[in-house]
């Protein structure tokens, strides 16, 4: 299988598992991806993450999952905004806010990989990976 979007694989690998109520999900591991899962967890979508490195290989990243005190999924969705074949970039002045504030929009900036609320507080827009809510 060849990956194309390994971040929309990300994104659907941690939707499958919190479909099917998993406590934890290992995907392969970028630069990328753990900063977009160091953000979820500073933003409370997940439990916590941790990177396992492979020597001469690029690792995994195993991405502990959060419900809430009944099961219920915290995440409740997870949407790719640019990609490979549509990259979408947006000024600061245009990051959207996700749901009235609960939910997040990630971007990758010159300052790095940023939640929308911060790159708006830091007067930078970038490519609009994706959001979170």
């Amino acid at each position: 299988m060849s990956m194309t979007d390994p971040i929309a694989d990300m994104l659907t690998r941690i939707r499958n598992a919190l479909m099917a109520g998993h406590e934890h999900v290992t995907i392969p591991s970028s630069k990328m991806k753990r900063e977009i899962a160091r953000i979820l967890k500073e933003e409370g979508f997940i439990r916590d993450f941790r990177h396992e490195d492979e020597p001469g290989k690029q690792g995994h990243l195993h991405i502990e999952l959060k419900y809430g005190p009944r099961g219920e999924r915290v995440i409740h969705g997870l949407e790719r905004v640019s990609k490979p074949g549509r990259r979408v970039y947006i000024g600061r002045r245009e990051i959207p806010r996700i749901l009235g504030g609960m939910g997040i929009s990630i971007l990758s900036t010159s300052k790095g990989v940023l939640d929308g609320r911060t790159a708006r507080r830091e007067g930078v827009g970038g490519e609009w990976l994706c959001n979170i809510w």
